[in-house]
Formats: C-alpha cells, sequence, structure tokens
C-alpha cells in the first residue's frame, strides 16, 4: 500500500505541532523543517482544520495549533480519513473502474482485508507515542524544545513494538 503525498504531510504536519505545544507554529516554518511545499500545505492544513485536528488562527500573530491533545490523535484515524477517498485499486472505484473481471474477482476481497489490517496495525498508535520520547525526531523538527506532551506509556510501548 502507497500511503498519498497529502496523508505524508497531513502527518508531518501534525507531528510538528505535537513537537510544538507552547506555541502557534507557521505554515512557512513547517514548510521549512519538513521539506513541504507552502501550497500543498496549505491544502492539508485546511482539511486537517476541518476535521478539528487542528486549530487555526489567522492574522498577524496567527498560526496553527493541535485541535486536541496529542494522546487522542489516533494514526488510524487519520490515515483512513485521507486515504479512504483514494481507491486502494481500480475495481474500489465508483467512477473509472473499466475491469470486466470486479465482479468475481477474489483479489478484490483479499485487499479490502488488506487494507483493513494496514489501518489496524495504526490503530493502537497515537500521535504523542510517535513524537514524544523520539529524540531524534524531536532534534529535527523542534530541536530547541523538549517534548512536553503527556503520554501513556502503553501507547510509546505499542508503537515502539510496531515501529
Amino acid at each position: 500500500m502507497r500511503v498519498t503525498k497529502r496523508t505524508n504531510i497531513a502527518m508531518r504536519v501534525l507531528m510538528y505541532c505535537a513537537a510544538n505545544t507552547d506555541r502557534l507554529v507557521t505554515k512557512s516554518e513547517i514548510a521549512k523543517r519538513c521539506n513541504a511545499s507552502e501550497n500543498h500545505l496549505a491544502q492539508v492544513i485546511n482539511q486537517l482544520a476541518q476535521m478539528g485536528y487542528l486549530h487555526t488562527q489567522r492574522g498577524r500573530n496567527g498560526g496553527l495549533e493541535l485541535g486536541r491533545p496529542a494522546t487522542e490523535i489516533i494514526i488510524g484515524d487519520i490515515f483512513r480519513a485521507l486515504e479512504a477517498p483514494v481507491p486502494i485499486a481500480e475495481c474500489f472505484a465508483d467512477v473509472d473502474n473499466t475491469c470486466p473481471l470486479t465482479e468475481s474477482c477474489r483479489l478484490r476481497g483479499a485487499l479490502h482485508e488488506a487494507s483493513n489490517a494496514f489501518y489496524a496495525t495504526l490503530d493502537p498508535i497515537t500521535l504523542d507515542a510517535l513524537v514524544c520520547d523520539n529524540s531524534s525526531l524531536l532534534e529535527i523538527i523542534a530541536p530547541q524544545i523538549k517534548c512536553n506532551v503527556t503520554h501513556s506509556d502503553d501507547s510509546v510501548a505499542r508503537a515502539s513494538a510496531i515501529l
């Protein structure tokens, strides 16, 4: 399974915000630190804000921050929300499906199960488990800050076991 660019950028934005919970961060600093275009970031930030994962503030002192605690942001939920609209194969598309085998193909069922297993693997992982106590990540996205998110040891253990 290949993750879309939108989901990849969304995860960078969320991790950056989780590492910088003491302040509003700007789109331009995320772009610079996370090697992403500001145009792509603007679209992703808007979508994450609409879903309640980010809070944005306009104006001179504006920026963005997490819309809920990192301990409550489930990675599987984010991937489902952003990846679900993209069909895993042509036969999953409502439109543009030209495959004549769709009705009798058993591969479709297997792909559906594989997709569900992918999301289920991400379900026990929270945003805080990806960011907190991850010193090499923090050196890249927030070298001046120590993560101040309270996380459950269970979440970190699950993420470490999977990753």
